[in-house]
């Protein structure tokens, strides 16, 4: 018996599949283990090292840090967006001497790494007469790194639809910027959604490296309160409660990109039971237009 993809496993293979999922499980509940006495034998868990967080003081320094980690990340998730949208339509232009020099600019700020961005803007350009603040640093590095990988990301999405949804737009009379723009974009955004979403939450992460060009982001503060020596040096706790901080937030943008991607499959807008290329595609096409069209008319009013 067999699948469309594989061998359906039979008893020996279903049992020692078994056998090493179980055999997994223990090893990793083993090295769990193995970490947490760890840090019960070093003190870790020591009341006086907790005791930071029975103040008031600790936790509104963490939360001026987050106020900071979210300001940044919010115009950086804007930003790059933006810039995505805007390298992916050059990258996929029909005019050559547009495309090749937008792939070379995406080439070059996806090779660059975030910190060396951020140094280069923050202690580099200085050195040229121009100052930039620790804020800009971070955000304009993570805008020109994050969109460079967002117009790929697109770029992907757009040319994986099938060919005749193009060719349906033109065939009813549409330019090509309005075939992009009421066509493809919207389509590639759905499916590219998860790719989108998971370079949002990399963005988020890579708020932290601020704190290396002196921006107060949150984990400067985790650091910050991890060097009280009159509280033992609780950096391991400090650091589970700031790393406690990042895991909630990455979870509630999935939550919210769920939200998004389960919303956009319900609506109406979107025919689950779109034909395949070829087969009707100008009949498709036109009622997305329409539909389009007819959305952006009520936003306008």
């Amino acid at each position: 018996m067999s699948s469309v993809l594989y061998d359906v496993p039979g008893p020996r293979a279903r049992l020692r599949n078994r056998l090493v999922g179980a055999a997994t499980v223990l090893v990793v509940a083993a090295l769990l283990a193995l970490v947490v006495w760890r840090l019960i034998d070093t003190g870790q868990f020591d009341a006086q090292k907790w005791s930071i967080f029975t103040y008031t003081r600790p936790w509104l320094l963490l939360l001026e840090g987050l106020g900071a980690t979210l300001g940044a990340f919010i115009v950086a998730a804007i930003g790059a967006m933006a810039l995505g949208f805007i390298l992916a339509v050059g990258r996929l232009s029909d005019h050559r001497w547009l495309r090749v020099p937008v792939g070379w600019i995406v080439e070059v700020l996806r090779a660059v790494p975030v910190l060396i961005f951020m140094m280069l803007l923050y202690y580099g350009l200085p050195v040229a007469g121009i100052r930039v603040e620790p804020y800009w640093a971070v955000v304009i590095a993570l805008i020109a790194y994050n969109g460079s990988v967002l117009a790929e990301a697109l770029r992907a999405g757009v040319e994986s639809l099938p060919r005749g949804q193009r060719e349906a737009g033109y065939a009813i009379g549409l330019r090509k910027n309005a075939v992009m723009r009421l066509i493809l974009l919207p389509q590639a955004v759905r499916a590219m959604m998860p790719v989108i979403i998971s370079q949002l939450v990399v963005a988020l992460k890579d708020t932290a490296l601020g704190f290396i060009i002196t921006y107060p982001e949150l984990l400067h503060y985790i650091q910050l309160l991890g060097g009280q020596v009159p509280f033992g040096t609780p950096l391991v706790p400090t650091a589970i409660v700031g790393g406690s901080i990042y895991v909630v937030l990455c979870l509630l943008l999935s939550y919210v990109a769920y939200r998004v991607q389960k919303g956009s499959r319900r609506s109406p807008k979107i025919r689950h039971d779109a034909p395949a290329a070829g087969e009707g595609d100008a009949a498709t096409v036109t009622e997305f237009i329409a539909v389009q069209k007819g959305a952006e008319g009520r936003k306008r009013r």
